[in-house]
């Protein structure tokens, strides 16, 4: 079929015609409804979406009676829960307390002579140094393992960050006690020490209780040796001792707020700014 042949020029235009505008750009600055006197409509700054600080209720021990109340900033004690972040540091810290038992002998440490078991030539058989080759039975093992490091790298930006997730994580269950003072018992005895964490449901029947303190053994004798008879139903740790996992792998926190404050002063690398001086923060 053939093709229908088109005009070398159209004729009329297939768009709609409209009149050319005439107003130069004087005139359009001019027409505009902003002057030289009028600011300009900038979008007010976001407010934020959480809340800028949180409120902590202080508790004396052990009567547990409510004192007052504490405020914390929302980066301290409200962040979301980061899964992958908590994983990371648990790992790290397992991987940095780990020796590992695996160790065999080498070559060099077998105890034996070095004297050539057999002729190098002659024999028609393989070639055999001493007794003492990874070849032989009681001989050294090849590469064999041995205790080393396993530790890994973690940055201490990330790692900061993990500890307050798992204190928010626990505040916004409910499970963090703040104690206003030092916590410390009248009595040493494991017995007294069971009839007061089963009296605030923090016994074993409920999960089993961290208690975190400020000062160390010296400090807190009787807490100390109290806990010591009673694992089943708590533990008790000064604050330098406990890590991301022992925040997480018990029942609820019970925690002196000067712990608590040396805790979140220690770990907010990724909050603040370290100014370094040739390399030296």
């Amino acid at each position: 079929m053939p093709q229908p042949i088109l005009p070398s020029q159209l004729t009329r235009s297939i768009t709609t015609q409209t009149t050319t505008p005439t107003l130069d750009l004087a005139q359009a600055y001019t027409a505009s409804s902003l002057t030289t006197s009028a600011t300009a409509p900038f979008p007010a700054s976001p407010s934020p979406i959480g809340p800028q600080s949180v409120l902590a209720t202080l508790y004396s021990f052990p009567a547990l009676e409510p004192l007052r109340f504490q405020s914390y900033p929302s980066t301290h004690l409200h962040l979301p829960t980061r899964r992958d972040i908590l994983h990371r540091a648990i790992v790290y810290e397992g991987d940095k307390t780990r020796l590992g038992t695996a160790s065999t002998k080498w070559r060099r440490e077998v105890h034996g002579s070095t004297r050539k078991i057999r002729p190098q030539k002659g024999t028609g058989r393989a070639r055999l140094g001493d007794k003492k080759s990874p070849m032989l039975r009681g001989g050294g093992v090849a590469f064999g393992p041995k205790p080393r490091d396993f530790s890994t790298k973690l940055p201490r930006k990330l790692y900061d960050l993990a500890w307050r997730t798992a204190l928010s994580y626990r505040y916004r269950k409910g499970e963090l006690v703040v104690i206003d003072g030092a916590m410390e018992l009248a009595d040493p005895s494991p017995r007294y020490a069971r009839e007061v964490l089963r009296a605030h449901g923090w016994g074993n029947a409920q999960g089993r209780s961290l208690l975190v303190t400020e000062g160390g053994e010296e400090e807190r004798e009787f807490l100390f040796r109290a806990m010591e008879g009673i694992g089943e139903e708590g533990r008790v740790l000064s604050w330098e001792e406990v890590d991301v996992k022992d925040l997480l792998e018990l029942g609820r926190i019970v925690v002196e707020r000067g712990a608590l404050e040396r805790i979140l002063e220690e770990h907010q690398s990724d909050l603040t700014k370290t100014k370094r001086v040739n390399g030296i923060p």
